[in-house]
Parts: C-alpha cells; sequence; structure tokens
C-alpha cells in the first residue's frame, strides 16, 4: 500500500464529514487556529525562559528548529494534497511548532530546574 492510498483512506472521511456542513468546516479551522497559537505561545514562552543566546541556548534553539523543520518534512509526506490542503497546512505548522515547544519545555526542565 503506498502513502498516498493510507492516506486518502485515513482522512477521506474527514473531508466527508467537513463537506457535510459548514459548520462542521468552521469548526476544524477554528481548532487548526487554537492549535497553531498554542504552538505559538509555547515556543515563545520558552524561548523568552531560556534567556540571552549564549553556547548552550543556541544548540538548544537549533535543535527545536530541527524538530520543527522533522514535522514539516513528516506532514507533507502524511497529509493529503487533493483536498482540504488550507486546513492540512495549518495543521501542519501547528503540529510542528507544537511538537518544537514540548521539546523546549523537557529541555528547559531538564537543563534549567536542576
Amino acid at each position: 500500500m503506498k502513502i498516498e492510498e493510507l492516506s486518502n483512506s485515513v482522512f477521506y472521511p474527514l473531508k466527508t464529514w467537513t463537506d457535510e456542513s459548514t459548520g462542521n468546516w468552521n469548526m476544524l479551522i477554528g481548532i487548526s487556529f487554537v492549535l497553531l497559537i498554542v504552538g505559538v505561545i509555547l515556543i515563545y514562552v520558552f524561548y523568552k525562559k531560556m534567556g540571552a543566546v549564549d553556547e548552550r541556548t543556541i544548540q538548544i534553539s537549533l535543535k527545536g528548529a530541527l524538530i520543527m523543520l522533522y514535522g514539516i518534512i513528516l506532514c507533507d509526506i502524511i497529509f493529503p494534497k487533493e483536498y482540504m490542503w488550507q486546513i492540512f497546512f495549518l495543521f501542519k505548522y501547528s503540529l510542528a511548532f507544537i511538537a518544537s515547544g514540548i521539546y523546549l519545555a523537557f529541555r528547559y526542565k531538564k537543563d534549567f530546574l536542576n
């Protein structure tokens, strides 16, 4: 089974659900915007908590950006491109920001609170 077939079998029910009514479409857009805002806030808070840029914090920042890049590439592979690409675009960046924010939170807890 190819990745495209697997992706369509997983996400096509979501497409049919959003096509049923505009309320479902708006709910999906709202959820994706909320996730995007949460991810951006999470990254911003932990970048500010790390403080000034030095040799140690620049490595943590670069690793967070790498995790974000991996998340974007993984979502590009998984999400379908034939339909609902605007919604999946928002979800792609939302998940990437949240993954990077979670990494920054764990690193902050490990390095700065011990």
